[in-house]
This record gives C-alpha cells, structure tokens and sequence, in this order.
C-alpha cells in the first residue's frame, strides 16, 4: 500500500502499474515454464522405475526372466552395471542397445534362452520428437522382432493412455506401433497375441510439489484446478497388472486402459490432500492457462527460423497436453473424459504415496530429463 502511494505522489502511477503487471507476468512465465518442465516428466520417465516393479513381480511368480537394460541407466544414466544387477536381481540381465536390432538379437542369444513372452516398458527419457520415433516406435519395434526370432508369442507393451487423443509426436510414435503390432496378430500371424496397457498418470509425476508446499510455498496449478483429473496408479499396481497381461487369457488381444483406485482427482483435490496431510491451511498459485500457450506459440514461432528449437517447443506442448487433459478414457459417444469408464486397479492411494513423500522425500523418485 505504502509504496503505490508513494509511486502516486511522485507521479509515476500508471508506469509503475506496467512494472508491476510485467513483473508477475514474467513470475507467472518461470512457474510456466518449470511446470511444463515437470509435466513432461510423466509416464516415460516413470517407465524407466516400472521395468524394476515389472521384473521384481515376474520373478516372485517364477519366471525365467530376460531383463535387457542399458549399460548406464536411470534418470540422466547415473545408474553403472553393478547398480542395474543389484536392482533386478533374480532376472538374466544382458546389456545391449535396443536401438540396434542386430546388437539386440546378438545380446539376447548369448544367454542360450528362449523366449515365450515379450513385456515392453521402453519409452523415450524426454517425449522429444526424434527420441519418441527412436525409442517409442523403432526401439520398441526392435524388442518386438527380437522376441519373435526366439520364440516369442504373446507382446505385452507398456502404452499410455493419452495416446487416445493424439497431439504429440510421442502419442503418434506409441500408436503407430500399436497398430503394427495389432495388424501382425490379426492379419499376418494369429498365433500370435498381444496385450497393450494404457495406464494413467503415475503417482511419481504427481509428486513434484510435495517438497515445495513441505516448505511453505503454495501449491501451483493451471485455471481453477479442475482442468483434468486422474486416477492415478503406483509402480507396484501396475507391475501387477502387466504381470497379470502375461498370464490371463482374458487380456489376449485387448488395448487395456487402467488406472488406481478410488475416484479421479483433480489437481486441486490432489493438492488439498497434500495440505491435510500437512496439517497446513490449503494455499494455491492458479496459473492462467493461457500463458503456456503464450510461451508454445512464441517457441513454435522462433522454431520457424530456427527449427533446432522445435524440441523445445514439443516439450512445451507437453507440458500443455497434461495440464489441460483428463487421464481418463475418452468416451467416443460423448467426447468427454468418464471417470466411470476408467477401470481401477490395485491397493496403493495417492494419499499414502504423499504420507510417505512427506515422511521419507522424494529419493529415488527424482523426475527426468525436462524436470529443473
């Protein structure tokens, strides 16, 4: 109060008024920017943690299984060897590059094992254009003609389901494997099936915020917070679930959307959750969504001069597809997004996975690439 009245006595009200309105204009524009940074640390860099659920589960149910990992894998490749053997443990581990299908099927043979059944949890680190083509659509086809080669009849891939309203490169990617890997089952080879999870978000991509509202800070959403809604699903549910796909024929050749239980949340349920976990008055930051596409439309026109920053800008369409999409089934009769039509699978709550962040932080959670 005190300073407008003194930029009034000096004369300088209405520029001080622009300052001021720049000034959050450019707040709002970092708290943009660094939530379209998170959100594109959804469901594949959370896919990376899932393979080590995935393995964990087959093998407490008795399988031989293969796990083929990267030499340098996690978050930004700071897991070695050693660590990568220690976190799937119980598996035959080789490491190859499964970008390279000769490399691949060399790999895969030195361990003198068939194949039955091939469960694909590859995803591109950053949802960028080139790497969603490399890794969610040829890499994950490379897994696919290996797997065949050794024996493999049933492919139980790891999708998401956003793909059902494709505005992203990495959507486009993952569809155009799906129907290719469709089309084989039912038009090239009937002896083989396949099944393709789409899960909603996962509890890690949600967390990002625990440590922030921990120290104080409000909790950052776009519009009023009922934007979208999940129902989110932890690694342990769905590693069960993609167990269950190798194993029940009632999931052969089905595209099978799941979710957690409970009801779909929206951001501002998620982050009054968080607050009565805290014991804290709920204090929210609404970000008007308009501004992220403020900043996409500035990035895809510097693209046009520049196309290096294209990737840029694909990562801030992300950005946008999670703020403003439901991870929920799209119903084609209606165009909406149905909770009611979301299947739910599992025990683990959103609510304990925030008790045990709030308890114990967010290590070993760390989100991926696009995440400073």
């Amino acid at each position: 109060m005190g300073g407008m009245c003194m930029s009034a006595a000096c004369g300088g009200g209405g520029d001080d008024s622009s300052s001021s309105l720049l000034t959050h204009l450019l707040i709002m524009l970092v708290v943009c920017l660094s939530l379209m940074a998170v959100c594109t640390s959804n469901e594949r860099r959370t896919a990376v943690r899932v393979v080590r659920f995935v393995v964990q589960e087959l093998v407490k149910r008795g399988f031989n299984v293969i796990a083929v990992a990267r030499e340098k894998s996690g978050v930004r490749g700071k897991n070695d060897k050693e660590a990568t053997l220690k976190q799937l443990q119980g598996a035959n581990v080789c490491f190859s590059d499964v970008t390279d299908l000769a490399s691949l099927e060399r790999s895969v043979e030195s361990l003198n094992l068939g194949i039955d059944v091939v469960v694909s949890c590859l995803a591109s680190r950053n949802g960028g254009i080139k790497d969603s083509w490399k890794i969610d659509y040829e890499a994950t086809k490379n897994s696919l003609l290996a797997g065949k080669k050794f024996g493999a009849k049933h492919f139980v891939l790891l999708s998401a389901i956003c793909v059902q309203k494709p505005l992203l490169e990495f959507q486009r990617a993952k569809l155009k494997f799906e129907a290719e890997l469709m089309s084989l089952s039912e038009e090239k080879d009937s002896t083989f099936t396949y099944s393709i999870v789409r899960p909603t978000a996962f509890f890690k991509s949600l967390g990002g915020q625990v440590d922030i509202v921990k120290d104080g800070k409000p909790y950052v959403m776009f519009g009023d917070g009922k934007l979208c809604a999940c129902k989110p699903i932890s690694e342990e549910d769905l590693a069960s679930f993609i167990a269950d796909c190798v194993l029940e024929e009632d999931k052969i050749n089905k595209v099978l959307p799941i979710g957690g239980p409970g009801k779909a949340l929206t951001p501002l349920e998620q982050g009054e959750i968080l607050f009565r976990i805290l014991g804290r008055e709920p204090k929210f930051l609404k970000v008007p969504i308009e501004i992220m596409d403020f900043v996409i439309g500035v990035l895809d026109g510097v693209a046009k001069v520049f196309p290096g920053v294209a990737e840029a800008a694909e990562f801030g369409k992300i950005g946008r597809y999670y703020a403003a999409e439901s991870m929920l089934i799209l119903d084609p009769e209606t165009g909406e997004y149905s909770e009611e039509k979301t299947p739910s699978y599992g025990k683990d709550t959103l609510e304990d996975f925030f008790e045990k962040v709030v308890r114990e932080g967010m290590a070993g959670q760390e989100l991926g690439e696009q995440f400073f």
